[in-house]
């Protein structure tokens, strides 16, 4: 992971759409994100930038390039966010999947303080219920940081069990979290990511508490196929209580990902 902190005159704007968005929901989004904006070097670009003014009046070939990412954390006191970046692989196409390089990626790599960026957001659902008996997460990297922020939300005590896919125990991580936290890493080795059943076998495997669970499942796209089939149907979740999304699809750019995603019925 790459991590980036963002700051500067946006950061106030960015801030009073989070707030609007936490009153409409009746709480702050740990799946808040944002959309970067990374533009074409050679173009330039009508001040302030508005996208739907640039599609108007720019070539298509130049537009700008969108990707998601969840937000890690916010400040407000210091006015700052930071957003964590998976940085693994070596497609040559830039796929953007958590296999290849991509968009962010690299240009998380060569960041420096006082480089521009645009955001577009934030947006988000998802917030753990302190109603519920305990708190099930179930993604890849791509989903750490939205995990790590529920996590550190939760209420002292809270029960929670976690699995997470990463590539080796290079790619652990710590949580602030005060949770009662069963937290298992997931290594898949030399296995490509979004290639390996190892969620899908681990949310099978174990000894699920009992009690009212709320789920939290996102990560590459094949997770929909076959966890939440199971966490659903088997055993019984209701849709209310899972959160489902998927955040990438392996072979796919962000671009070609939702097309897939907007012809999938269910």
């Amino acid at each position: 992971m790459q991590r980036v902190v963002f700051g500067g005159s946006g950061f106030a704007t960015f801030l009073l759409r989070r707030n609007k968005l936490a009153r409409l929901a009746g709480g702050a989004a740990t799946d808040c994100y944002v959309k970067l904006v990374f533009l074409d070097p050679d173009t330039v670009y009508p001040e302030p930038l508005d996208l739907d003014e640039v599609r108007d009046v720019v070539p298509q070939d130049a537009w700008p390039v969108l990707r998601t990412y969840t937000v890690r954390w916010v400040d407000q006191q210091v006015e700052e966010l930071a957003i964590d970046f998976v940085v693994h692989g070596t497609d040559p196409l830039g796929t953007d999947s958590a296999g290849g390089q991509g968009y962010a990626g690299p240009w998380a790599m060569r960041a420096k303080a006082g480089d521009v960026m645009h955001l577009r957001g934030p947006s988000g659902a998802y917030a753990p219920d302190p109603a519920a008996d305990w708190h099930l997460f179930v993604g890849d990297e791509a989903a750490i940081p939205a995990i790590g922020a529920a996590l550190e939300r939760l209420d002292s005590g809270a029960k929670a069990v976690a699995f997470i896919e990463i590539s080796d125990e290079t790619e652990q991580q710590s949580f602030a979290t005060t949770a009662d936290l069963d937290l298992n890493w997931l290594h898949r080795r030399d296995a490509e990511p979004g290639s390996t059943e190892l969620l899908d076998e681990a949310v099978r495997a174990f000894d699920w508490p009992p009690g009212r669970v709320q789920v939290f499942l996102h990560g590459e796209s094949a997770l929909l196929k076959s966890v939440r089939p199971y966490v659903l149907n088997e055993r019984g979740v209701p849709r209310a209580d899972v959160s489902v999304s998927g955040y990438w699809r392996r072979g796919n750019s962000e671009e070609s990902f939702r097309v897939w995603k907007s012809q999938q019925t269910d």
